[in-house]
């Protein structure tokens, strides 16, 4: 199949364009007319709402599931056949074109896991709105950031989100955001939730229930396939958030084709992606991926464990015959936790389970086998990223699952010519390590271009390897052709499948009034992957305890921040290892903390640096292995 892809590759795409239902079908495939920005499907015209619900409602599944809550943080559970999640999908874009909603306003969702947050991506793509989904609880700052870049029309939000034992309340973070952006919306939904109310503002905020209800359902709008269907904001290393546009003709093809091929799923099955709205796998598949074919999706309002046990997803995948599940590495590990010995899974029959998928971080052998005792299917590691929008190295298992290798990903995904470079943008020998690229043009639904940046774009993405995509990850490709990602070739980490700039918490941290300078690391974490350690140097003349300055640096970051980026742990040091040009070696002091082999840079300011920060390493309980250079 990747032979036929590579021989023929808009042939290729043509063929999985039939799985669509097109106003006006395409009949020029790829525009390439302005290198290096492409297009997919540059004369089609279609709507994804229609795609995923209308047609199927037309199609015979009227009555079939379509999206099943199921939340264990406030004890409810609600079933949507197709016919009524469109019903409720029309209505919400009812009221939205009743406000002024038109084709190509932005629309910011910043919800909790409920189902109206999946019925606002819909509602927005119903109307050819562009919804831009931020993570719910998200700092006011991040939010501010995000109104400011894409200046919605319309926020739709609701009263809180619920976490095991507490409830977060959006509201205040919401008015903040607003009254720091210098862009207003014109109105804001709000959700009133029973476990919290929200006080709203007359004139700019309204309920969301009187205000929906009875609205004048609201027919799907055409777009043209190559128009946003959303943007989704990412971690960028400068600190301003980096819009990646979603079109709508390629995403829709690629996810219908993923679904088959990469999944193995088939309509009718039930699909769980037991990942968040806020990030792109609850885009491509809770929201879109699974409705598209004309699956049943399920979306989870809790945790893998304490939700109120490490049996949670043993007993949603029993409750709703689960066919295939996908999650991030980091859930195993928590559930490992919590019941090494799976004596919770022996309670539950999860026999209908074929499949586990696993995909957010590096997935590493250890996780990956311990799934697999447990589940006693097939444990899938997949890469991909946010501006890829799906897959681009998988097991295809759909089409034939080749051997596993632990640590690796499988293999290049049709639409995807994957390679490993060194810095001279030169192919590097099987099993060397180098930055990962991907030769252009990207697959039909990768991102095209930044919102409204294109030079952004071709700057961050497309500079530093000409021809190529620069993924951001460093790896290599072994003698079968299978992909090992071993790390991040800059300084984003990944805490439990969240991808968070080191740079962006040391912003943060460099505001504290007592520091003169510091650098944030991520460090190897048996539960979440990752997690940012904070090193601080303080300016001269502080005399306060460092304990009590470290207590201030750990709430700053979890207020500009947020709690999501799971920053508990900052020391104070004399001084911090540099190059000579003034560089911090990060890298190196990874390394030391992680209790890797490291070698003394050649460009080092002052060695002595190094053992001073390899001591205060080991005072914090990192740095296990051996001090001193290799």
């Amino acid at each position: 199949m990747y032979a036929r892809w590579q021989a023929d590759p808009q042939g290729f795409w043509a063929e999985a364009a039939k799985a669509i239902d097109w106003i006006k079908a395409p009949t020029a495939i790829l525009d390439e007319s302005n290198k290096p920005l492409y297009r997919w499907f540059p004369d089609a015209v279609a709507n994804t709402a229609w795609n995923c619900l209308d047609r199927h409602v037309d199609g015979g599944r009227a009555d079939q599931d379509a999206l099943i809550y199921d939340s264990p943080v406030t004890g409810t559970k609600s079933r949507y056949s197709y016919r009524s999640l469109r019903d409720k999908v029309a209505e919400l874009a009812g009221a939205l074109k009743a406000k002024g909603v038109e084709k190509g306003d932005r629309v910011i969702v910043y919800m909790p896991m409920v189902p109206e947050a999946v019925f606002a991506m819909l509602a927005c793509a119903r109307l050819g709105a562009i919804h831009s989904v931020v993570f719910g609880g998200f700092a006011a700052k991040e939010l501010a950031t995000r109104i400011d870049d894409a200046k919605p029309k319309a926020i739709l939000s609701a009263s809180c989100g619920v976490e095991p034992g507490r409830t977060v309340a959006y509201k205040p973070l919401l008015d903040e955001a607003i009254e720091l952006a210098a862009s207003k919306p014109e109105f804001t939904l709000i959700l009133q939730r029973p476990m919290l109310e929200a006080s709203l503002v007359p004139g700019r905020d309204f309920d969301w229930v009187s205000t929906v209800s009875g609205a004048a359902p609201a027919d799907c709008v055409p777009v043209a396939a190559t128009d946003p269907l959303y943007v989704l904001y990412t971690s960028g290393t400068t600190g301003i958030p980096k819009g990646v546009v979603r079109d709508n003709g390629g995403h829709m093809v690629a996810l219908a084709w993923s679904m088959k091929n990469i999944y193995g799923v088939a309509p009718g099955e039930v699909f769980w992606a037991a990942s968040d709205v806020g990030w792109v796998v609850g885009h491509s598949y809770i929201t879109y991926a699974p409705l598209l074919i004309g699956a049943t999706t399920i979306l989870y309002e809790g945790k893998p464990v304490g939700t109120p046990d490490a049996g949670a997803f043993w007993r949603v995948i029993q409750e709703y015959g689960v066919s295939v599940q996908f999650c991030a590495p980091t859930a195993f590990r928590a559930i490992k936790k919590e019941d090494p010995d799976g004596k919770l899974l022996s309670t539950y029959d999860i026999t209908c389970l074929r499949t586990l998928f696993l995909a957010g971080e590096r997935a590493d052998p250890d996780t990956v086998q311990w799934a697999e005792r447990m589940v006693k299917v097939p444990v899938i590691d997949h890469w991909w990223q946010t501006e890829s929008g799906w897959p681009m190295c998988a097991n295809l298992v759909g089409v034939e699952l080749l051997p596993v290798k632990y640590g690796s990903p499988t293999c290049a995904v049709p639409g995807y010519d994957i390679r490993v470079v060194d810095n001279d943008n030169h192919e590097v020998k099987r099993g060397d390590i180098g930055s990962i690229v991907v030769k252009l043009p990207l697959a039909p639904g990768a991102l095209p271009t930044l919102w409204q940046n294109d030079e952004g774009y071709i700057r961050s993405y497309l500079k530093d390897f000409p021809g190529y995509y620069k993924t951001g990850d460093a790896g290599y490709i072994d003698a079968d052709g299978y992909l090992f990602v071993m790390s991040r070739t800059d300084d984003i980490i990944n805490v439990a499948g969240h991808r968070l700039s080191t740079g962006g918490m040391e912003e943060v941290l460099a505001y504290h009034r007592d520091v003169a300078e510091c650098a944030v690391i991520g460090v190897a974490d048996q539960l979440k992957g990752q997690v940012p350690v904070g090193f601080v140097v303080l300016k001269a003349g502080v005399n306060r305890p460092d304990a009590e300055i470290e207590k201030e640096l750990v709430a700053l970051v979890r207020d500009k921040i947020g709690p999501v980026a799971a920053f508990k742990t900052v020391t104070v040091v004399k001084r911090l290892p540099k190059t000579r040009s003034g560089k911090i070696l990060r890298g190196t002091m990874r390394k030391i903390a992680d209790g890797e082999t490291w070698s003394m840079p050649a460009t080092i300011d002052d060695p002595v640096i190094l053992d001073e920060i390899t001591d205060s390493l080991h005072a914090i309980g990192y740095a296990k292995g051996e001090k001193g250079a290799a």
